[in-house]
């Protein structure tokens, strides 16, 4: 139960979690610190140190069990054995993340295909082909369920018959944008996966979609680019992605 309420408090960042996890074990040792025992660690400021202790990321933890039972929405700790290895690499790898559909598949081979919301048709068709022929190799596409190139990668994976998988930013309960709700279910259905590290509840919030990006590169064993601007997130995961070691790929747009 307590590992819901970790997950609740957005000001501990991941780094902070995974500090506090390596040397408390549990949530549940986390949840029993005292304010003395908590000022120990040098890497809490006064703020975290308030925020751990409030009551108000305590409260109603049962209704999130409850929630997450009903609709099938599985949650696994860094510390659990179901934790994808590839994200044990990270930095900063989320402490907890939350998995509709087959976790199983997340160790498996995958690439990343990412780029540009606001893409061309040429766009559209390439980034369709190519998670279409991708997967028919067995090796999952991976991208971030937004409008664009991430919509026709998980839609050519799903025209192959074979598994995707989205991380939103966001619950698992509040797909974003909106109109890929039927997408989110056929990836399901699929026997992919969505994946995040917001618990239910989660708004999509701006600050949310940098760190979603690390996850997306963090889970594939390459990434491909299509159709990026320059100043967009797509950059965000490419840069994630270098620094992770993993090769990145490039299709660009066509005049």
């Amino acid at each position: 139960m307590n590992n819901y309420w970790i997950s609740r408090i957005f000001k501990i960042g991941a780094r902070t979690q995974k500090d506090l996890l390596e040397k408390y074990d549990t949530p549940q040792k986390i949840w029993e610190l005292d304010r003395k025992e908590l000022e120990q660690n040098s890497y809490l400021t006064e703020e975290q140190i308030k925020i751990i202790l409030d009551n108000k990321y305590r409260k109603n933890l049962k209704l999130y069990s409850a929630y997450m039972e009903k609709n099938n929405i599985k949650m696994i700790t860094i510390k659990d054995e179901e934790y994808p290895k590839k994200l044990l690499n990270l930095y900063d790898p989320p402490s907890v993340i939350y998995v509709l559909g087959d976790e199983g598949i997340l160790n498996n081979p995958a690439l990343a295909i990412i780029g540009s919301r606001k893409c061309s048709e040429y766009g559209k068709i390439i980034a369709k082909q190519f998670a279409y022929n991708i997967s028919k190799q067995n090796i999952n596409i991976i991208s971030g369920l937004a409008n664009g190139i991430d919509t026709y990668a998980h839609l050519g994976t799903n025209c192959a018959q074979k598994t995707t998988i989205a991380i939103i930013g966001s619950g698992l309960d509040v797909i974003y944008p909106q109109e890929n709700e039927k997408l989110a279910r056929n990836i399901v259905e699929n026997g992919g996966a969505i994946v995040s590290e917001y618990i239910v509840g989660t708004r999509p919030e701006k600050m949310n979609f940098p760190a979603r990006n690390r996850i997306i590169s963090g889970l594939s064993d390459g990434v491909l680019v299509v159709e990026a601007h320059q100043k967009s997130g797509t950059f965000i995961t490419v840069d994630f992605a270098l620094e992770q070691g993993k090769n990145v790929y490039a299709i660009p747009r066509k005049y």
